[in-house]
């Protein structure tokens, strides 16, 4: 019988998006990951990622390389208006399309936070609106609303439901990119915004017609275990067991994989480096 902590590991390397957006890689830095996108137990049993987060232009080659290994079920994303959350709605846009057009399952977009923190409400709802149509049923948006650079709660809650408003299907917490990162405060913040639009999706509708659940993403400086559960625990107290689902719930992160399978192995717990 699998311990509980092998267990939570195992959860939690579920919900990986096993991410690589050092904008260095080559296709052998793709292949690497690839075979880092699962993972087998001395019986055999397989598990896998939720995702391989990606550049755009590596969507081909991964996409080749997982089916090769039969991870038909890992999906791809990838990043535009990355990293910098430009107000350029036209931009954001044809990145977006183009991302599609790469093979992306998921697009992660940057949130235009500085317009935010400038006062502009208006432009961050266009360019989630904008992103939401390109991606059409090809591609589930999940929105980077860089809470480190927003820093304050007021303007956190604000971006989340900004973002949820234009139509994202995930909202996340950080490119990776900034000072800080995924922190609890902030997850706080945005688990309880997806809760209320929950809560006000209930009211409206008729039991006839579906929830759309918005899922969470920390990302940023998750390196190990008890880093993943301090979210995935957040998640799962107001969103239920449902809610650390890989359909409403993922961890962003590189350099966790390690620590995770180490506790899977029942081996010297070890947290390798990487900033996201």
């Amino acid at each position: 019988m699998q311990d509980p902590k092998s267990a939570l590991a195992a959860k939690a390397f579920s919900l990986l998006d096993l991410t690589s957006l050092t904008d260095q890689e080559s296709a052998d830095d793709i292949a690497a990951l690839v075979n880092n996108a699962s993972w087998r137990d001395a019986h055999g049993k397989r598990i896998e990622v939720a995702a391989l987060c990606i550049f755009p232009r590596f969507l081909p080659l991964a996409r080749k390389l997982l089916d090769e290994q039969d991870l038909y079920s890992v999906r791809l994303a990838t990043v535009t208006n990355f990293p910098h959350g430009s107000d350029d709605i036209d931009i954001a846009v044809k990145e977006t399309r183009a991302a599609i057009a790469y093979g992306a399952d998921e697009v992660d977009v940057v949130f235009p936070y500085r317009a935010l923190i400038a006062g502009d409400a208006k432009t961050p709802l266009l360019l989630v609106q904008a992103c939401k149509a390109a991606c059409g049923n090809h591609a589930q948006l999940k929105v980077i609303i860089e809470t480190g650079e927003l820093k304050t709660p007021d303007l956190i809650k604000q971006a989340s439901e900004i973002a949820i408003a234009g139509g994202a299907d995930f909202i996340k917490t950080s490119t990776g990119k900034v000072a800080e990162n995924a922190t609890p405060a902030a997850a706080k913040v945005m688990i309880s915004v997806i809760q209320a639009h929950i809560e006000k999706q209930r009211a409206s509708k008729s039991a006839a017609h579906a929830i759309h659940a918005i899922g969470f993403k920390p990302a940023g400086g998750i390196r190990n275990l008890d880093d993943a559960l301090v979210y995935m625990q957040a998640a799962e107290n107001v969103l239920g067991a449902e809610g650390i689902h890989p359909s409403r719930f993922r961890l962003g992160a590189s350099s966790v994989r390690a620590n995770l399978v180490a506790t899977l192995e029942g081996g010297q717990e070890h947290t390798a480096s990487g900033g996201y």
